[in-house]
């Protein structure tokens, strides 16, 4: 509401003429609430695709994937209700209003030694570092699982680079099989090293694949790192919706 009224630049966005009533933070929640209950946030990103294409940007050249962690607050929970929380089941004894304000589906995950609680946006990038797909899940879940699902199969290279943590023997085999040139970068094991081959091959695939991480700097600069909503829903809609956002300006960058 504040950001509308300042700036006229978000009245035209929006289509508001001056004389026009600008809507009160209490009308954005209850429109965004609506786009969360249809879950809207897949159509929103596609639209703007729509609007990439219709200026003849076209993914080609292969794909770059990566993950972040979203933190939420953190939940205080007692020894007792943390077992049926994972369950993702309600104790009984919560009051309607704890019952609103209790996230039962956000996870904990721990990263370098850290904890965090929230969830986790997973990204595939082409080379023009426009965002293809974009996935939201728990933070628990492994990087690899949404690595499939946000595969971007319209793009014109079968070029597919990620970073160490999405090594996995049997997951690279079917990639390759389904015709998927897959660069993900080598970890090194307790004991055994990475070899020098080896280590230059993670260099040239990092200069490749680093170009994802500014696709979540600008989510960062735009408050992607951290989320007030309740619910994987709720925190599914304004991810989709900062990474649409992202496309819009990559689209003005271009022209």
């Amino acid at each position: 509401e504040y950001q509308v009224l300042d700036r006229l630049s978000f009245q035209r966005f929006l289509g508001l003429r001056r004389g026009s009533q600008v809507p009160d933070r209490t009308t954005f929640w209850t429109f965004r609430e609506r786009l969360t209950v249809a879950k809207a946030g897949d159509a929103l990103f596609e639209a703007v695709h729509r609007q990439l294409a219709q200026h003849g940007y076209i993914a080609r050249g292969g794909q770059m994937v990566d993950a972040r962690r979203v933190p939420v607050p953190r939940q205080h929970v007692t020894e007792e209700e943390r077992p049926l929380i994972k369950k993702r089941a309600m104790p009984v004894g919560w009051k309607p209003a704890q019952r609103r304000q209790k996230d039962t589906e956000a996870t904990w995950t721990q990263k370098h030694g850290k904890s965090y609680f929230g969830y986790k946006v997973s990204v595939s990038a082409a080379g023009a570092e426009a965002e293809r797909k974009v996935k939201v899940s728990t933070a628990a879940e492994n990087d690899t699982l949404p690595l499939e699902e946000v595969l971007d199969h319209a793009n014109t290279g079968r070029d597919l680079y990620g970073d160490q943590g999405y090594v996995a023997g049997e997951r690279e085999q079917r990639l390759k099989a389904q015709g998927w040139r897959v660069h993900i970068q080598r970890k090194a094991q307790k004991g055994k090293p990475l070899s020098a081959c080896q280590t230059r091959r993670n260099t040239r695939m990092a200069r490749i694949r680093a170009r994802v991480e500014h696709v979540f700097a600008a989510l960062a600069q735009m408050g992607g790192t951290r989320l007030r909503g309740i619910g994987l829903d709720r925190a599914t809609v304004p991810l989709t919706g900062k990474a649409a956002v992202y496309n819009l300006r990559r689209l003005c960058s271009l022209k």
